[in-house]
């Protein structure tokens, strides 16, 4: 059980049916989006959570309202207010890996609940206009009451070329306490050169306290910016069944374990995080590398229960 009262989160961002074409079998329908991933791993892991989204009262919408009833995962008010619920058509090859292309609208033409300890956005959210702007703003807002964490995730096909939006979301970054980015996120805004080591510490001087960098099946790489550590944690080897949804339960598990441990919720936890050494913050890391890998071990974004973890 959770050793800290469980504040509740918010997440912000894209709730959307994934269409899910395989290299080898029928094509599938299932309800995705990495924010409401985010947001139904929390709540798996007994964290209240609750998703802002840009969804449509149609037949693709209420499958998400249906899914997200189901894992106890509120809706917030002003969410049902979209043209059309979004999709993206997921093409598997034959490791399991997902590429994806879109349609969808992005906005939040909605006034966000406040009364919160923790607020969550990323991925298309962060990024696609015109809400991309009013999530920069809430971001803002909630570091007056909450704390924040981020992961850019960025999707080329929707939002342009890595000048186009670096500064953007390296905005962004400096508004965050947590973000988390992927080897591949972080080589397509900086190059594939680039030392990701040097990227994390240049998120952690922007104002994250601490950033973690997941590298697939080879675990992760964490950065404690007020210390300047930064440590290499392994992977779990299992038999992968595909990655729909790796990261974004790396990343409810990331927020789980901080949760727990009082280091994300509010201004005070805001502090103790940035007082936070690098063996205080592995057991949240450990946590996210477990939930990922579980997910991955089944078929589609499935995170984990409390009860699952080891």
């Amino acid at each position: 059980m959770p050793t800290h009262p469980t504040p509740d989160t918010l997440v912000v961002g894209e709730a959307l049916i994934d269409i899910v074409r395989p290299a080898d079998g029928p094509v599938s329908e299932h309800v995705g989006g990495s924010p409401l991933n985010v947001a139904i791993g929390l709540a798996r892991l007994q964290h209240r959570a609750r998703l802002a989204a840009y969804i449509a009262d149609d037949a693709h919408g209420r499958l998400i309202v249906q899914q997200l009833a189901a894992d106890d995962v509120p809706l917030v008010d002003g969410s049902l207010t979209a043209p059309r619920t979004p999709t993206a058509l997921a093409d598997l090859d034959e490791n399991g890996s997902a590429t994806y292309e879109f349609d969808l609208t992005w906005d939040v033409p909605y006034e966000l609940p406040t009364d919160i300890g923790h607020f969550h956005t990323g991925s298309i959210a962060a990024a696609l206009q015109p809400g991309a702007t009013r999530v920069a703003d809430a971001m803002l807002l909630a570091r007056r009451h909450a704390t924040v964490s981020f992961d850019p995730n960025p999707r080329p096909t929707l939002i342009g070329s890595a000048p186009d939006v670096r500064a953007h979301l390296e905005q962004l970054i400096g508004y965050s306490d947590v973000v988390k980015a992927s080897d591949e996120d972080i080589a397509w805004l900086y190059g594939a050169d680039v030392d990701p080591a040097e990227v994390l510490r240049l998120w952690g001087r922007l104002g994250a306290s601490l950033v973690v960098m997941t590298r697939g099946g080879d675990g992760a790489l964490m950065h404690v910016s007020s210390t300047g550590e930064t440590e290499s944690v392994a992977g779990r080897s299992v038999s992968v069944a595909d990655t729909v949804g790796a990261g974004d339960s790396f990343q409810s598990g990331l927020l789980s374990g901080l949760l727990d441990a009082g280091l994300l919720g509010s201004v005070e936890a805001r502090d103790r995080l940035r007082a936070a050494q690098l063996a205080d913050l592995r057991p949240a890391v450990d946590r996210a590398i477990e939930a990922s890998a579980i997910t991955v071990s089944r078929a589609g974004a499935n995170p984990p229960t409390r009860d699952e973890l080891g």
